[in-house]
This record gives structure tokens, C-alpha cells and sequence, in this order.
């Protein structure tokens, strides 16, 4: 998938030979001066707020140069997931940093051999770009995963468990990372603790439902599909009900990606004193009833939260090793067949994480 191409150099140096690949593709064939290889990648060419996926091309693009302080990793996996989505509508990414490619999770081999995961946060420690810059996720300012290679600030690396396939590590830096700080850092639930996960099937969902399963919680779900409630028992949760069905009990804390949908619901579902804990709002982000009233005379807590640090990653990826607890994967595709994963994940049509290949 478009190894050793090459795209002309600017000026022509003595001694180079023209050729071509099936794109069209220039590359040289011996002599001196500047070159860019190119490689196969799924990326944004246009923002559409309204039809994200009429933006969404593959195709050749400019494979990764060599940088100070940074490392390019060859991709062997890479998730979808709901930031992908969001970039195509211009979430994050303004059309003056197009094309992009997207993609922000991956694991895959370094340059020295060494089998890594990649932390996608950019910037929050000024390892590897400027002591200024801002905290963003890859892909809204640096080129993404969906390629077969990519590269990221070196301290990004982290080493991947021998005990993960590289699809399953692929699955941890966003979604999984997300639950893991949500649940543990912002929720700050216990073993025997009681929590309830808004919509079974998600990505950050699933991966809550899974992790808390396993730290000893009573975890309740929600879904609109039955098939979705149904596995989300089979995965752990002791009960999974409809958005809005009354639980058995009122939990201690409340795992929020869905938003306006579901908002007020959870605040209802909390016992007094306890956490909404809140990182996506895929239906909206204005709910109708926001419920200030219930909140603040139950002292209810509601904390934000945006994926997590390199880390909280590493204590998950030992976690998961330790543990046998793995992603749930629902569909490994070949990069190639990209545009079958983002359809699914825009329908809802998936219940875990689908995983880009280039093995």
C-alpha cells in the first residue's frame, strides 16, 4: 500500500531519473536533494458540518519527515473513534489545516524495532513541540494514525505489552484511556461502588462497563437497542435498561457520553452527594432540563473530563496485561475499507471499537 513512492523533489538534481506510481506519484530513482515519500492514508479533504463523511478520501499523501525530538512508527493498527467523526464536521479542525489525516489511536513498531502504543495527546508537557503550545489531540493541529506510518513527539511512545495484539493496544489511547480516568481519577468510585454507564455499545461505554467489571463495581448500562443491553450484561453489567428506565437503585456515579439525550436521567439516577462524570455529548450538548435544582440540593457533583495522561495509559496498558481484561473489538477492516468503519460508527450500527489494519 504505497511503500517506497515518491513524490518529485521541487528542483530537479543531476543524476535523478523520473518515475511513477499508480497515483501518479513522482519519485526518484538516485542523485542528491530534498524528497517526500508518500504513502497510503485515509484523511479529511473538506469539512461538512451536516454530511462529515462527504469529506471523508484515501489516497496518497505525504509520508511523515524526520523532525527533532520526534519518532515516526510504522502503523500496524489503528481505532476509530467519535473525534474522527467530529473532525469532519470541523470540531477541533479548521479548514486551514485540511487535508488531514485522521486517526488518532495506534500501535504499531518504532524505529528501532521496539512494538509501541502511542499517547495522542500533543503538547500538554512540551515534550517535542513548543513550551507554549496548547494541549490538543493528534490530528486537530499533527498529522494522524490512519496511514501506514505516523509521527508523534518521541516521549508519545510508550512500549506495548507483549501479553495485547497490536489491534487491541490500538484501542486504548482515546476511548478505553477516556473510561479509565473517568472511573478511577474523576469519578473516584471503589470496589463495591455502584455506577451506571450511559449507552452500551459505545466505545468509551463499553470500555467503562469492562473496567468497572473488573475493579469490583455494580455496574447498571443503558441502550435503546435490546441486542446492545443484552451484551452488555454479558460483559458485566448486573442490569441493562432503557434511556430513562427507572434503576434499582441510585448509584454513586454516572459515566456521561451520550449528553442532551440522556442528561437528565443521569442527574436522577445519582444518590445525594454523588458524580456525573461527563467527556462526550454525541446527541447534543444542550439539554432540554439541565436539573440545577435536583443538583445543587442533593450536592451533586458534575466533573468534565477529556481523555487522560500518558500515565494514567501506562497504568491501564499494565492494567490490561495484569488483569487478562481486553477491548472488545467489533470489526478489524484493512485501511483500505475505511469508509465501511466510519458509515458503521455514524449509524451506531457497532458495539466496541472497529480497528484499522495495515498487516
Amino acid at each position: 500500500m504505497g511503500r517506497g513512492r515518491f513524490v518529485r523533489p521541487v528542483r530537479e538534481p543531476a543524476g535523478w531519473q523520473e518515475g511513477v506510481c499508480h497515483t501518479g506519484a513522482w519519485f526518484r530513482r538516485g542523485g542528491r536533494g530534498p524528497i517526500v515519500g508518500c504513502m497510503f492514508a485515509v484523511y479529511a479533504a473538506r469539512i461538512d458540518r451536516d454530511q462529515p463523511l462527504s469529506g471523508l478520501e484515501s489516497g496518497e499523501r505525504p509520508a511523515p519527515e524526520a523532525r527533532p525530538g520526534w519518532s515516526t512508527v510504522q502503523v500496524r493498527a489503528a481505532s476509530l473513534n467519535h473525534h474522527d467523526l467530529w473532525s469532519l464536521r470541523g470540531v477541533g479542525l479548521p479548514e486551514g489545516r485540511l487535508p488531514m489525516i485522521l486517526g488518532c489511536d495506534a500501535a504499531g513498531i518504532d524505529e528501532d524495532g521496539n512494538e509501541v502504543v502511542l499517547h495522542s495527546v500533543i503538547g500538554q508537557s512540551g515534550h517535542g513541540v513548543g513550551p507554549d503550545e496548547p494541549r490538543s489531540i493528534l490530528t486537530e493541529r499533527y498529522q494522524g494514525t490512519f496511514a501506514e506510518r505516523v509521527a508523534v513527539p518521541t516521549w508519545n511512545i510508550l512500549p506495548k505489552p507483549k501479553e495485547l495484539s497490536f489491534a487491541e493496544a490500538a484501542c486504548l489511547p482515546t476511548a478505553w484511556l477516556t473510561a479509565y480516568r473517568m472511573l478511577f481519577t474523576n469519578a473516584g468510585v471503589r470496589p463495591g461502588d455502584s455506577v451506571l454507564v450511559q449507552g452500551a455499545g459505545g466505545g468509551v461505554a463499553t470500555a467503562a462497563i469492562v473496567l468497572g467489571k473488573a475493579a469490583g463495581l455494580r455496574v447498571f448500562a443503558t441502550s435503546r437497542d435490546e441486542a446492545k443491553r443484552k451484551r452488555a450484561v454479558e460483559l458485566g453489567a448486573v442490569e441493562a435498561v432503557e434511556p430513562g428506565a427507572r434503576l434499582p437503585q441510585r448509584v454513586d456515579a454516572v459515566i456521561e457520553t451520550v449528553g442532551a439525550a440522556t442528561w437528565s436521567h443521569s442527574v436522577k439516577s445519582l444518590r445525594p452527594g454523588g458524580t456525573l462524570v461527563i467527556s462526550g455529548a454525541t446527541s447534543g450538548d444542550r439539554p432540554s432540563h439541565a436539573e440545577l435544582t435536583r443538583i445543587f440540593f442533593l450536592e451533586l457533583k458534575v466533573v468534565g473530563s477529556t481523555m487522560g495522561t500518558k500515565d494514567e495509559l501506562e497504568d491501564l496498558l499494565a492494567f490490561c496485561a495484569a488483569t487478562g481484561v481486553r477491548p472488545v473489538v467489533d470489526e478489524v477492516l484493512p485501511l483500505d475499507r475505511a469508509r465501511e468503519g466510519f458509515e458503521r460508527l455514524a449509524s451506531g450500527d457497532l458495539f466496541g471499537k472497529i480497528v484499522f489494519s495495515n498487516s
